[in-house]
């Protein structure tokens, strides 16, 4: 059974900065795309950045030059580097995992990172 545990989300104040931290159990992590969704108050989730097995990343326009997502497979973990936070990176934070060979995906509970003065 994966297991996605999410850690690091906190308050900061606009301009600071956080690392999340995504920990997979249950999976062959070093085949797994995994990306970083984020869920603001009353609205969809959307993808903010992933990263392959091969290390692609793609990112969300509206974070790009300010986050930066990374993988560790030797502790089967990724994480997201929130620089320069903004008051409407506020949301709910949740990690995700798609396998690359077959049609199976998993979500973290989430982390809520707040920006707020």
């Amino acid at each position: 059974q994966v297991r996605l545990v999410e850690s690091g989300g906190g308050l900061v104040q606009p301009g600071g900065s956080l690392r999340l931290s995504c920990t997979a159990s249950g999976s062959r992590f070093v085949i797994r795309t995994m990306g970083w969704y984020r869920q603001p108050p009353g609205k969809e989730r959307e993808l903010v950045a992933l990263i392959t097995s091969g290390n692609n990343t793609n990112y969300a326009d509206s974070v790009k030059g300010r986050f930066t997502i990374s993988r560790d497979n030797a502790k089967n973990t990724v994480y997201l580097q929130m620089n320069s936070l903004k008051p409407e990176d506020t949301a709910v934070y949740i990690c995700h995992q798609r396998s690359e060979r077959i049609q199976i995906e998993y979500w973290g509970q989430g982390t809520q990172v707040t920006i707020s003065s």
